[in-house]
C-alpha cells in the first residue's frame, strides 16, 4: 500500500492508494509533534504501507520542519518526497460544490488536507506511471 501525507502545523492530511484508487483518509489532528509522529507511525503500520509519500514544499523553513517531522516517524516504509506546491490550492476545486459553511468545516476538520494528500499521491502516480 502507498500512503501520502500533507503535513501541516495543525493537521496532517492522509491519502491512500486502495485497490488502485486514490482515496482521502481521515486526517490526523496535531496536538504536538510527538503525538502526531506517533499517530502517523501507527497508521503506517496498521495499513501495512510499504511506501510513504510526503509532500515537500520549496519554502526552506517549512521544508526543514517537514523533514524533521519525517525523521521522527518510526517506520520501515520507503519514504519519497514529492513536490507539494499548490496541492492545497488545487484540492479546493474538489469542494467547490459544497456550501460555504461546509467548505469552511472541510478546512477546519482536515478533510481539505487529506484531499491535498490525494493530489500528492496523484502526482506520484503520474510521474512514475504507476
Amino acid at each position: 500500500m502507498i500512503l501520502a501525507l500533507d503535513i501541516g502545523l495543525k493537521r496532517i492530511g492522509i491519502a491512500g492508494l486502495i485497490s488502485g484508487v486514490v482515496l482521502p483518509l481521515d486526517p490526523i489532528l496535531r496536538h504536538n509533534r510527538d503525538q502526531a509522529a506517533q499517530d502517523v507511525s501507527k497508521l503506517i503500520e496498521s495499513r501495512g504501507a510499504k511506501t510513504l509519500l510526503i509532500g515537500l514544499p520549496e519554502i526552506e523553513d517549512t521544508k526543514a520542519r517537514i523533514l524533521h517531522f519525517a525523521s521522527l516517524l518510526k517506520t520501515d516504509a520507503k519514504i519519497i518526497y514529492i513536490n507539494e506546491d499548490y496541492s492545497s490550492k488545487e484540492s479546493q476545486s474538489y469542494i467547490t460544490h459544497l456550501k460555504k459553511k461546509s467548505r469552511q468545516n472541510a478546512n477546519k476538520d482536515g478533510r481539505l488536507d487529506s484531499l491535498a494528500a490525494c493530489r500528492i499521491l496523484e502526482r506520484y502516480l503520474l510521474e512514475y506511471k504507476i
